[in-house]
Formats: structure tokens, sequence, C-alpha cells
């Protein structure tokens, strides 16, 4: 059963989204506070939780760092990678870019529709499930056709459980779509959902050189284009992590006035 967590302090629209999620068929648990958060989380199997639902404004804490928090937890596992939408009375470019910056996969100013939020939630998930899709695709055509190293290719067959391999000029790519880890050269990145959707987006066509507005499209169904520049902020975050591992390695090359795109184009 999709199971959602919802951390919101207004009672009004708690009762709000518990009924729209319900109807949806959707199990729902209500925290009002951030200090809850990681323990209930803690308790938790790994694929118990399906997406979080968390306002910024909470009496105990800022729901921005409750998020940084969660993506940098090393006591939850994979469910730090859980999808996270926030809720926010501020409209402010600013503080959206924060969010994502943040960790956050979407969000939702006040006042919003619970509907929309449903739509939005639907729409994470179905973006997750292209990407795996894509993947497994892209496997199965380099396993039957024998392309060069630059196509994904899965270590045990085919299939969106299985591992993938991407052998690019840049080094050695291994995604596993059951629990959305990817590795570099032998080592697990710890990714944020768009981190992860970026860099397999990237891996999809390492020849290929993605504008802000094309990889913003690749990991959002509502992108907002005021926004293209939070990629900007994710790309720093993903090349901190890859020079820990290889610092003599620019994986990804900015192309000034068009994007990014794996080295060497």
């Amino acid at each position: 059963m999709t199971h959602i967590l919802l951390v919101e302090d207004d009672p009004a629209i708690a009762m709000s989204l518990k009924v729209t999620c319900k109807r949806e068929g959707w199990d729902i648990t209500w925290l009002d506070n951030a200090s809850s958060v990681l323990p209930m989380l803690q308790s938790c199997e790994a694929n118990d939780l399906s997406a979080i639902i968390l306002d910024v404004g909470l009496p105990d804490g800022d729901g921005l760092s409750l998020c940084q928090q969660i993506r940098h937890s090393v006591d939850i596992g994979t469910l730090k990678d859980v999808p996270v939408v926030f809720l926010t009375a501020r409209s402010d470019e600013v503080d959206r870019i924060l969010g994502l910056e943040m960790g956050g996969d979407d969000y939702c100013a006040k006042p919003f529709s619970p509907r929309e939020l449903v739509a939005r939630l639907k729409a994470i998930w179905r973006r997750e499930q292209l990407l795996m899709q894509q993947s497994a695709e892209s496997a199965s055509v380099g396993h039957a056709t024998g392309q060069a190293a630059t196509s994904p290719r899965s270590e045990s067959g085919s299939g969106s459980g299985q591992a993938l391999t991407f052998a690019c000029q840049s080094g050695l790519w291994q995604y596993q779509p059951l629990n959305y880890s990817l590795a570099w050269q032998g080592q697990k990145l710890d990714l944020s959902n768009t981190e992860r959707k970026i860099l397999l987006t990237l891996l999809q066509a390492p020849n290929q050189v993605f504008s802000r507005e094309q990889l913003l499209n690749a990991v959002s169904d509502y992108p907002d284009h005021r926004l293209a520049r939070t990629i900007d902020s994710h790309v720093k975050s993903i090349r901190k992590q890859l020079a820990i591992i290889d610092p003599d390695i620019d994986v990804i090359h900015t192309h000034r006035g068009l994007g990014y795109g794996l080295c060497p184009v």
C-alpha cells in the first residue's frame, strides 16, 4: 500500500490532506512536529514509505533543515531517498530554490489544492518509474546489439530490478533500480533524488549536451524555468562527491552558454 508521511502543524490542512489521500487508497501517518520525524523513519521498514509531505514552518524546527537531515541520515537507510514535497507559505523564488537545493523534489505554495498535491506526488513517482524503465530498456538494447561501452548493460540479464552498468569514458557507473543507488568507480554516491535523476539523464545520452531547462524538464513534471538555476547547485553538489572519489577527473563538463554533459563530449 502507498504510505505517506505528512508533517504539518495545522490540523485543518492535515485533515484535508488525510481525506484526499484516503480517497486515493493511500495510508497516511500525520505528525505535527519536526522532532518526531527521524525516530518515526528509523522505525519504518525500507520499503514502507512512498513520500513525505513536509511543512516548511514547523513549531519546533525548520522543515528545510529537517529535509537536509533526512537526506544525510545514515540511520534510516534507503528511506533518506524518499521523495519530499514541501508545503510552504513562502512564495518568494529564493525560498523555493532553497527548498529544492536542500533535497526537496517539489513544493506546493499555500494555499493549495489537495488534488494538486496528489498530482505532484503521482508525477514524481511516474518520473522515477520512467527513469527505471528507460535504464532497463537501454540495457536490453545494448545487450542485444553489442553496442560500445557507452551503452548501459545489465549485470544479470534485462529487467528493471537488475543492476545496470554504464561503462563511459568518464569511468564505470552502476545503478541499482531496486534501491535507487548509483555508484561511480565502485563507490556509492550519496545523492538526492534530483541529483540522481540528473546523473541518470546524462548517462542515458553521454555524448549529448543538456541545457539547464532540459535537465529541469527531465527531473520534474512541473518545471518552473525560473528555477533552472537550481540545476547549477545540484551539479556543484554532484561534482563535490565525485572529486572526493577521484579529484583528477572532471566528470561533468560545463558548456558555457549551453549546459552540461559528461566528459569528454
